[in-house]
């Protein structure tokens, strides 16, 4: 009993996991975002006074509904917590507490006030102050966006130079408010009689967004504000080079440790050696398939092969098909001899393919002979077989 609940709990976790690629998963989550598109559209509607009764009445059934699935969604989140690799070495009741104080618990938790504010009748479903909901359940878009995650990170490895940013955009922004107001105080005393005052035209002008309800009259004023539109540019500007500089590493790092995950599941590979291999992950492309997709066709320009990683595909050849698995691979005759493809390849499963280009595989010929004569290796059989399939086709002619 407690192995089948141990399942279960398994594929309730991966299932709500949302980097699951499974068919469950993405299902999961094109409910979910239905369920929060709709519950998100039922809050603004119920929101304009001069809807019929009957309307407001199927507004509010949709927001319980919605606040419902979004209560036993936590509930399954919190019981399946403990599956996470993340809490391997805890208990169950300590990892079911660390997810809830982790940042996904946390906005769990708030998309499910509502059911519990419904059920407590402490709000109507129907009423106006039910609009807060809007701000508790777009926080649940967050979990639906992969690159949140990188954000956080990047934000986290930049902290030092951005923080050294933000101190000269205070400085500037103090300074700017503090010169507008010596100037400006006594011609427009109700607009920078005071630092408060001077600080919002500061921000409203140093942001770029110039709203123009505020405008210096002085020469002073405008030689400041002049000054203050110039760094705000150049501050916004410098800030930005350093998260699109951030975010360009960051996505390199992660898709390096992708293809290595990868790599190492090619046996052709893995007998290379460390200092080796970390010079073709460099190389390699990851490419993920559904199944029956045609990755090459026949008589098409051979520019790269093909290392299976995981899933299997069929080689159409004029002969019987071949189907090659995990650790094969296929293109190399193209490549090698720079000729146009000998058979089309058709997946017949979902399958990771790691693709290394002709250019690629050229220089790494340089570096790594072993590996090279490898794929030659299996290119002269494969090439025999073919001569071979066609003398005996030619005789049974």
């Amino acid at each position: 009993m407690a192995a089948t609940t141990s399942t279960l709990r398994a594929r309730v976790h991966a299932t709500l996991r949302h980097s699951d690629d499974s068919r469950s998963g993405r299902r999961w989550r094109a409910f979910h975002l239905l369920v929060l598109g709709s519950g998100l559209l039922a809050v603004a509607l119920s929101s304009v006074q001069s809807l019929p009764d009957i309307v407001d009445h199927l507004l509010a059934v949709v927001i319980g509904l919605v606040a419902a699935v979004f209560l036993v969604e936590y509930a399954l989140r919190l019981w399946s917590a403990p599956e996470s690799p993340r809490y391997g070495g805890l208990s169950d009741s300590r990892a079911r507490l660390s997810w809830a104080f982790s940042a996904t618990g946390l906005i769990g938790l708030l998309a499910v006030v509502p059911a519990f504010a419904i059920t407590l009748s402490a709000i109507k479903a129907d009423s106006d102050i039910a609009s807060i909901f809007c701000i508790l359940w777009i926080l649940k878009l967050s979990v639906h966006a992969p690159a949140m995650t990188t954000l956080a990170r990047v934000i986290s490895n930049e902290r030092a130079t951005l923080a050294s940013v933000l101190i000269v955009f205070i400085i500037v922004l103090v300074a700017a408010a503090t010169a507008t107001h010596f100037f400006e105080r006594d011609v427009q005393p109700e607009l920078f009689g005071d630092l408060p005052s001077s600080l919002w035209w500061a921000v409203v002008t140093l942001t770029t967004t110039g709203y123009g309800d505020v405008v210096p009259h002085t020469i002073g004023g405008r030689i400041v504000g002049s000054v203050v539109m110039v760094s705000g540019i150049l501050v916004l500007a410098l800030m930005t080079g350093i998260l699109a500089t951030g975010f360009a590493e960051e996505v390199r790092r992660r898709e390096y440790l992708r293809v290595w995950d990868q790599v190492v599941k090619v046996p052709m590979f893995t007998e290379l050696g460390t200092v080796t291999l970390s010079e073709i992950v460099g190389k390699l492309r990851v490419r993920y398939y559904p199944p029956r997709f045609v990755v090459v066709r026949r008589d098409e320009p051979g520019d790269s092969m093909f290392f299976i990683s995981e899933g299997e595909v069929e080689v159409r050849l004029p002969r019987d098909p071949v189907r090659l698995g995990q650790g094969g691979f296929f293109g190399e005759m193209a490549l090698l001899d720079r000729l146009p493809r000998s058979a089309t390849i058709v997946t017949t499963r979902p399958t990771t393919l790691l693709v290394l280009y002709a250019s690629d595989f050229y220089e790494i010929a340089a570096h790594i002979p072993s590996l090279v004569a490898a794929v030659e290796k299996e290119a002269r059989r494969r090439r025999q077989e073919n001569e071979a399939g066609r003398i005996v086709s030619g005789r049974t002619a």
